[in-house]
């Protein structure tokens, strides 16, 4: 019987376009998930939708000069069309900007008010005195105090994953003047987490220690063992959806009591728009709910919002939070804010009609269990060593083959050998192996036992050698193109939740009707002899070197930016005497010797004329020039520097330096050459 499955996807912020970062920890498993239910017959509701409140959205409006609402459409509309351009099959994305969100978060928020659910307390919040505003989440910024990461936020710590409130920082800054922040008295709701203490060790800790990932209930277990206290409901802000409760006024709800409740607004307004009854994928016990999560949501989903809803009384629980690690980028963390990051709409734009090969890249190399690392060169050789090299290339070989041999009709096998046999018992065995992986959450495996699918066919053809075959025993050749033609088959069904682009190409140039789940583990012909398939075209191409470097080039570039962006003069160093600058003794240079300093990446070895002596300079600019390039250059010495060793080598001087805005060290030096020896002053 068709089971029910209510799956969300976590609500972007409405802040920027979405990034790799997001894809692969979130949306990407998801949507095989999705896709797989869905194919195996199963009711799906998969649920998602743009959160667009919190403080992230008024600090960027803030920085563009616009209102909190400009933002929240922009991005909104950007979002929403990379998820369709790049095949996520949400049934519904919503937004919590929405009038039926408003309305259902504002319902749950009076439901817990009427049942005295909440503590009511005056508490001291920071204060911007400049701004005249109270500083919630990240309107403030601070030292961690459980990891001493001096950039973390007021309601999160990027570094350790932990969740703050903005009286935990220390040394606390106000994110819009830098002022140091006062205390000031206010009144907000609380939900008081410690009283669900018993229910969650009872339903985590004991109910799901087995089968929730490791990385999930470790962080869960912390955080109960650790004495969970109350949380506020409420902010300071005029940004968001209005406290609907006497006293409330100029306070909203908080972000992270009201966003997960978009899940619940979202497949209200899916289900009011497919004329079906929302409540039984929220509150039927025999349906199974599924949040896909990033691991820095691991405590709003696990403690928080289940608490929520075990206050309300009437919602199901999550039956798993599958929540995946941190990917990096080229070996740094990505950063919305630095740009170090792979956009998805520019993604869509530089490789058009190949949402499948970034879909496959970040699956294979998913952070499933710890921090993992994308890199382009990675991407290019998944691409063409795996989906070019092993699944395009068997199926190509196939279809090419059989519009070569037999007009693209699908031949009547003769008798099946034993090798013939064993290979379509192992097709039929594939769907329940993928499956298992799957349904564990082991989305890695599960794409690679995909690509073990299409090496079968690869192995079986290279095996069988029908291109040998057609000239001496034309009965076996079509039996093998025939057992060939099953796997193809069993690829365009079983590729689906992984490939959905591929899948649909697949099917229209097999020119097959869909196959279930189920069909390819139980027929034995998914391709009816007699059948017409259509004429050959590549699935995939290879990727190039120079569209790789294209990619990394982009990414210094942005680098680059940033860092010529973020870069602060030094302030002025304390005052010096006219005596204080006679004492130093600059001139002209000349390089007459340069070598590389053994076992340093920095440090070149110069024999400098400074016109009184011939001298030895070390200096650190083996990273910028080679030690051909600077011999001969006139530089600016300063010569009267007392003598240091570095690294083994007596150094009498310095050489004078600076970077351009990009970053670039460059030479001080005259603009005509000069003698050796001549004094600057």
């Amino acid at each position: 019987m068709p089971k029910r499955y209510t799956i969300t996807a976590a609500l972007p912020y409405t802040n920027g376009p979405i990034h790799i970062g997001h894809l692969a920890g979130v949306y990407v498993p998801a949507d095989i998930y999705a896709r797989y239910k869905r194919l195996t017959g199963n009711d799906v509701a998969f649920i998602c939708g743009s959160d667009e409140h919190g403080v992230p959205i008024t600090i960027k409006a803030k920085k563009e000069g616009v209102s909190p609402q400009d933002i929240v459409d922009k991005y909104h509309a950007i979002i929403k069309k990379s998820f369709e351009d790049f095949g996520i099959t949400f049934d519904n994305y919503s937004r919590t900007s929405a009038k039926i969100h408003h309305d259902t978060a504002s319902e749950f928020f009076k439901t817990l008010y009427d049942k005295h659910e909440f503590l009511e307390e005056v508490t001291a919040q920071l204060y911007d005195e400049e701004a005249n505003q109270f500083l919630a989440d990240r309107f403030v910024t601070g030292t961690c105090p459980k990891c001493g990461n001096e950039e973390a936020y007021g309601d999160q710590c990027e570094n350790c994953g932990s969740s703050l409130n903005a009286t935990d920082l220390i040394n606390p800054k106000s994110a819009i003047t830098g002022n140091v922040p006062t205390l000031k008295e206010t009144k907000h709701w609380f939900l008081p987490l410690n009283k669900y203490e018993d229910f969650l060790k009872d339903w985590i800790l004991k109910g799901h220690k087995n089968d929730w990932k490791p990385n999930v209930y470790g962080q869960v277990k912390s955080w109960i063992d650790d004495g969970l206290r109350p949380r506020a409901v409420t902010r300071d802000l005029d940004w968001g959806i209005p406290v609907p409760v006497s006293g409330g006024e100029g306070k909203v709800l908080y972000v992270w009591f009201d966003a997960p409740i978009g899940y619940i607004s979202a497949t209200k307004e899916w289900a009011a728009k497919e004329g079906k009854d929302w409540e039984p994928y929220w509150k039927d016990g025999n349906t199974k709910l599924v949040h896909f999560i990033g691991k820095d949501n691991i405590v709003f989903h696990c403690i928080i919002f289940p608490s929520m809803l075990k206050a309300e009384g009437s919602y199901i629980l999550p039956d798993n939070v599958p929540a995946n690690e941190f990917l990096n980028l080229e070996g740094n963390k990505l950063s919305t804010s630095k740009n170090w990051a792979v956009w998805l709409p520019d993604y869509l734009e530089d490789f058009p009609n190949q949402q499948d090969v970034l879909r496959y890249a970040l699956t294979a190399n998913a952070p499933e269990s710890k921090d993992n690392d994308f890199t382009w060169k990675d991407f290019q050789a998944r691409n063409n060593n795996e989906l070019v090299a092993i699944f395009g290339n068997f199926i190509n070989r196939v279809v090419v083959l059989t519009n070569k041999y037999y007009d693209g009709v699908t031949p009547e096998a003769s008798e099946l050998s034993q090798v013939d046999e064993e290979t379509l018992a192992a097709v039929k065995a594939y769907p329940s192996v993928i499956e298992s992986s799957i349904e564990r959450y082991r989305f890695r495996e599960a794409s690679q036992e995909l690509i073990n699918l299409a090496r079968l066919g690869n192995k079986y053809l290279a095996d069988e050698e029908p291109w040998k075959l057609i000239k001496t025993d034309e009965a076996r050749t079509k039996t093998i193109m025939f057992v060939a033609l099953q796997i193809a088959s069993a690829l365009a069904t079983l590729s689906e939740p992984f490939l959905p682009f591929t899948s649909d190409k697949l099917k229209k140039i097999l020119n097959a009707t869909d196959n279930s789940w189920h069909d390819v583990s139980s027929k034995i012909t998914l391709l009816a002899s007699g059948h017409q398939i259509g004429k050959g075209e590549l699935l995939f191409s290879k990727i190039e070197d120079q569209t790789i470097q294209e990619q990394l080039d982009k990414l210094e570039a942005s680098k680059k930016a940033n860092e010529a962006a973020n870069k602060t003069l030094e302030p002025q160093k304390d005052i010096i005497t006219f005596e204080d600058f006679t004492k130093l003794d600059m001139r002209v240079g000349t390089i007459l010797e340069a070598e590389k300093m053994p076992k340093t990446k920095k440090l070149l070895i110069l024999k400098v004329d400074t016109g009184i002596d011939t001298r030895t300079i070390v200096s650190g600019i083996a990273e910028s020039f080679t030690p051909e390039e600077v011999i001969g250059k006139q530089v600016t010495v300063l010569v009267n520097l007392a003598p240091r060793k570095l690294r083994g080598v007596e150094s009498e001087g310095m050489i004078l330096m600076t970077e351009t805005s990009e970053g670039e060290l460059v030479f001080v030096n005259p603009d005509t050459t000069v003698n050796s020896g001549l004094q600057i002053s």
